[in-house]
């Protein structure tokens, strides 16, 4: 299909593109400033209608086989893949990455499509050995019921087939609120899955400008069941906070302070080439972005040198021009935000190596700041933009310590070529994910989550499905 073919203006409820009165809200290009798409905003009454559709149609699809809804996601995974270019373009223009990136992230968010396609087909239970000669105990897994799964703008792909596929796989019907930022690819993959397939309302997509007053329907229905959400860690206890009455089950992926250790026994190249992938993919703006590289005194001064050449040669510009490597901010208060952090950076003491400046009203350049400390704002706040902080440390237990000193556990990295160290240190970070020797760490078959203020639950993987899924326990007794 075409990019235009692609291109919807309002939500996706029961099989039907519908809207609810006559407000829009804008959809802008971050490259531009300029309007690519006004959308109809769908706001809480179509919450309250998607709810109910999806309610009816899980009645059905639950009743489906494992095997039946596999061909369906393998289907929506080819058209996905076969419209990849196109998904790509619209991805580029309503969030800013550069396009290369928002290929990759078709790629990636169609993998978990894939993956869960077969991972439902082996939802397994058990025989428990009876405690007594006339009962037999028996474990089934059944689909939890109506999910909602509300995602952020600067992965509008992945982040929804991540929670709706293995969803789906269970035998779950699911209600998809993108941000209002990036609420186009969403619209467009839910075409390719009615396309693929789909009965009407086992997929549903509403589309809003107030996402508070949105969530909120999804946390107060008696009838949503679980509640995917991926975002800032204020919002995921909001979240949680108003789902307590209906005692709803949760996964939340939250926010990050992600610490990059560099040991004096690093590959120095490979720790700058982790360092260039982790922290400067989509300009820094991923919840497992690098916050803070925690470098040892002994090879600061050569990491840093390597890293600033590194950084030197990346491209700003529209993520739709050729070569681009960091694609602007998603708006102008993520640029105030940047500013800020570089300012209170230099006013404590830091050194500027590299960048530091806005460029225009949507871009600001790859920046290195040394002889950063703890005092500083970005040391205990996500940063969310291409500002690389060095700290440094003298010995593992100040690293790791360093590293631990924070209300987040999400992703972490280090380099060390020590197979000891590599153990002692992967154990005692306390995240849910640890990359070793590794910037990039994302992928289908893994369970992707954090700790602490960083959430709960894990998506991707075999551990994925099970939060769409409740256990219940059969007794037969009186078999004589």
């Amino acid at each position: 299909m075409k990019t235009a073919d692609l291109v919807f203006d309002r939500s996706y409820i029961n099989g039907e593109w519908v809207k609810s009165g006559n407000a829009t809200f804008e959809v802008i290009n971050p490259a531009s400033g300029k309007v690519v798409a006004r959308v109809a905003d769908g706001g809480s009454a179509l919450t309250e209608i998607a709810i109910d559709a999806a309610e009816n149609a899980f009645v059905h699809w639950r009743k489906t086989t494992a095997k039946h809804r596999s061909v369906i996601l393998e289907k929506w995974n080819d058209l996905i893949l076969e419209n990849a270019a196109a998904l790509a373009e619209i991805m580029t223009l309503e969030c800013g990455k550069p396009l290369k990136e928002s290929l990759g992230e078709v790629a990636y968010g169609a993998s978990f499509i894939k993956w869960f396609a077969e991972e439902g087909k082996r939802v397994y239970g058990d025989v428990i050995p009876p405690h007594t000669e006339d009962r037999r105990l028996v474990v089934i897994k059944q689909p939890i019921g109506v999910v909602a799964a509300m995602t952020p703008w600067n992965f509008p792909l992945a982040m929804i087939t991540r929670k709706v596929a293995p969803a789906l796989a269970a035998g779950c019907s699911v209600i998809i609120r993108p941000t209002s930022e990036s609420p186009l690819t969403a619209l467009a993959i839910a075409l390719l899955a009615e396309k693929a397939g789909f009965p009407s309302g086992v997929l549903n997509v509403v589309v809003g400008s107030d996402s508070s007053a949105m969530g909120k329907v999804f946390c107060e229905s008696e009838v949503v069941k679980k509640i995917s959400f991926t975002g800032s860690t204020r919002v995921g206890q909001i979240l949680m906070e108003q789902s307590a009455k209906t005692l709803k089950k949760l996964s939340l992926e939250l926010g990050g302070n992600a610490p990059f250790i560099v040991f004096e026994d690093a590959d120095i190249d490979k720790a700058v080439e982790g360092a260039m992938v982790s922290k400067y993919r989509n300009a820094g703006q991923t919840c497992i972005c690098v916050n803070r590289f925690l470098v040892h005194e002994k090879i600061y001064d050569l990491f840093t040198a390597k890293l600033a050449k590194a950084v030197e040669k990346l491209k700003v510009g529209n993520g739709m021009e050729t070569g681009v490597n960091i694609g602007p901010l998603i708006n102008k208060k993520a640029i105030e935000t940047t500013k800020y952090f570089v300012a209170d950076a230099l006013e404590k003491g830091g050194e500027l190596i590299f960048g530091g400046n806005a460029i225009g009203d949507c871009f600001f350049e790859p920046t290195i700041i040394g002889n950063a400390t703890k005092d500083m704002k970005f040391s205990t706040e996500e940063i969310f933009g291409p500002i690389a902080p060095i700290y440094k440390f003298k010995t593992d237990e100040e690293a790791i310590s360093m590293a631990n000193d924070t209300l987040y556990g999400l992703a972490s990295y280090f380099y060390s070529e020590g197979v000891s160290r590599c153990w002692k240190v992967a154990e005692a970070l306390e995240y849910g994910m640890v990359g070793i020797n590794e910037g990039m760490i994302s992928t289908e078959a893994a369970p992707f989550g954090g700790v602490k203020f960083s959430g709960n639950g894990r998506e991707g993987s075999k551990y994925g499905i099970a939060d769409y899924l409740e256990i219940k326990y059969l007794c037969f007794g009186n078999i004589i």
